[in-house]
């Protein structure tokens, strides 16, 4: 029996140009992914209109009117390329049950300068894969939700479901 996954449809935003050949080769052709080098702000949200994902930089401010925006339009998953999510209103994305990842702090940790591009668009596209195989993000996950990952007490006490 063959198993086949819906295609993750995602926008990227700010996207320099030496970040565009290392996700399309961290993608393989897995995901269909537009790049584009706008910011994320609310004029251009809806270029992600009928995506199921928004990638993003440190450079997307995203507040709660984004947030809002996003999801109104469809967007369930936020990823950064960045270690970081203080760009990110993870409250407004938890209200509106919105999953954010990003690329775990760990994975740069003896990263040189030439490396970031390419660990920052294998774990982005890693983020990917496991949203759409329904998978725990593990370190990568920076959502305001509860999950079996960052509270084990709530899986058992509730048979396994969340």
């Amino acid at each position: 029996m063959i198993v086949k996954f819906q295609i993750m449809r995602v926008v990227a935003y700010s996207v320099k140009s030496f970040e565009k050949e290392p996700l399309a080769i961290a993608n393989r052709k897995k995901h269909e992914i537009t790049l584009i080098s706008n910011p994320l702000t609310i004029e251009t949200a809806s270029f992600a209109f009928g995506k199921d994902a928004v990638v993003i930089s440190t450079e997307d401010a995203l507040n709660a009117q984004v947030i809002d925006t996003l999801a109104d339009l469809g967007v369930r998953f936020i990823a950064t390329r960045s270690t970081t999510a203080d760009h990110i209103d993870v409250q407004a994305s938890g209200r509106r049950q919105m999953k954010i990842a990003s690329v775990p702090a760990k994975l740069t940790e003896e990263a040189t300068k030439t490396d970031f591009a390419t660990i920052f668009a294998n774990q982005t596209i890693l983020n990917l894969d496991r949203w759409q195989n329904n998978g725990c993000q593990g370190d990568a996950c920076v959502c305001a939700r509860a999950c079996k990952k960052t509270q084990p007490e709530l899986l058992k006490s509730n048979g396994g479901l969340l």
